[in-house]
């Protein structure tokens, strides 16, 4: 898969699991935190994880992890890859 898809499959898998959490309210108003608080808008969440999760940690405090965990299930089901729970630490697994 070419990264440039790869990016856009990221930010269409988050946006749909914000939106499946959040409605499309909800889901503006994270992606209106993310641009004014962390000049991060949503189709740059590929390029910059980290600081996609420090905004959602941000605003939605210990909410964030399950957000997280719920988008890597969406990407993963989305590749056809089996989805085995790990501690996660901010779209990183250790």
């Amino acid at each position: 898969m070419r990264a440039g898809r790869l990016d856009y499959l990221l930010f269409d898998v988050a946006d749909e699991t914000l939106k499946r959490v959040f409605k499309e309210i909800g889901a503006e108003v994270n992606y209106n935190f993310l641009e004014s608080k962390c000049q991060l808008k949503g189709q740059e969440i590929a390029d910059n994880p980290e600081v996609f999760s420090a905004g959602l940690e941000s605003l939605l405090l210990s909410g964030a992890s399950m957000i997280e965990k719920m988008i890597l299930e969406n990407l993963y089901s989305k590749l056809q890859l089996k989805f085995s729970e790990k501690k996660i630490t901010g779209f990183q697994i250790t």
